[in-house]
């Protein structure tokens, strides 16, 4: 990503589907707004759901992905808000603005991929991106000071990966991992071994693990698990399907198994997880 074009920062819109959106990493910092519709985020290792208003920050190399989970053909014209900013923006204004270092820890926690939850900050997040799209020079260039200022005094907020998984590989394997991704979304609700993969990218089973592990920051069956298990939160949350029917509906083939990942992953039993999203939402909606 380096059509800046002499500019300290770009904004983007895009829609879904869409070229941009592929399993990718960057020199950049993207700041990333989902406009219209619901789906999984990828994150360094870390697998999750995401719907509108998630709001999101990335930093330099660290890989991300957002596929919408969508009717076949079905087209959203306008999903995602981005705005990119680099290192040497930063850097070169602390060097001559003291306030600026306070955005210091903001852009330390990006390493790993943030996720901010307060609602407020959310929406006062998307009026600035959009004004930062409606100007230029040195007017969008105070709004994107303000929004970082805003982001940093949020306490509200999720880091994403548990490493941090930085990257610098060739555009081929950048592709190849993508197309991995793609395959394994597009087939982990079913029985999905390594070698069926390995073969669809051409590749032989033990140096395709090596490698998928090198830019995931997971071994195959670990990242197929997590993609199942945030299904199943998904699912759980919805509140209609019993366990049993989660269980199998994300991708697992025994209700033992199921359990016990579920609680390696997040700490409590499938049922647990339901109430507490339950009485979540309940609380979201009195305000």
């Amino acid at each position: 990503m380096d059509d800046h074009n002499g500019l300290s920062i770009i904004y983007r819109e895009h829609g879904f589907p869409c070229p941009l959106v592929r399993w990718h990493f960057h020199k950049e910092y993207e700041l990333h707004l989902i406009v219209a519709s619901s789906g999984k985020v990828f994150v360094g290792d870390y697998i999750g759901n995401f719907n509108p208003a998630s709001l999101f920050l990335t930093g330099p190399n660290l890989p991300h992905n957002w596929i919408s989970q969508v009717d076949e053909g079905e087209v959203v014209a306008r999903r995602d808000m981005l705005v990119n900013f680099t290192d040497e923006l930063l850097e070169s204004g602390n060097q001559v603005f003291a306030e600026l270092k306070t955005l210091t820890p903001l852009l330390e926690r990006a390493r790993y991929g943030i996720e901010f939850r307060c609602k407020r900050t959310i929406r006062q997040a998307m009026k600035q991106m959009q004004k930062i799209a409606d100007s230029r020079g040195i007017t969008r260039l105070g709004h994107f000071f303000i929004l970082l200022e805003l982001l940093a005094a949020s306490d509200d907020y999720q880091l994403l990966s548990g490493t941090v998984v930085a990257h610098t590989a060739d555009e081929h394997s950048v592709d190849r991992t993508n197309r991995a991704v793609d395959y394994i979304f597009a087939h982990y609700s079913r029985e999905l071994p390594l070698e069926e993969v390995a073969e669809y990218l051409g590749m032989k089973p033990t140096y395709f693990s090596r490698v998928f592990k090198q830019a995931t920051g997971r071994c195959f069956v670990e990242f197929v698990n997590r993609l199942r298990i945030s299904k199943s939160c998904e699912l759980l949350a919805d509140g209609d399907k019993t366990v049993t029917d989660v269980c199998f509906e994300s991708g697992f083939n025994n209700i033992s198994n199921f359990n016990r990942r579920f609680q390696q992953l997040k700490g409590m039993t499938p049922s647990h997880y339901r109430r507490l999203a339950v009485q979540r939402l309940t609380e979201q909606n009195l305000y």
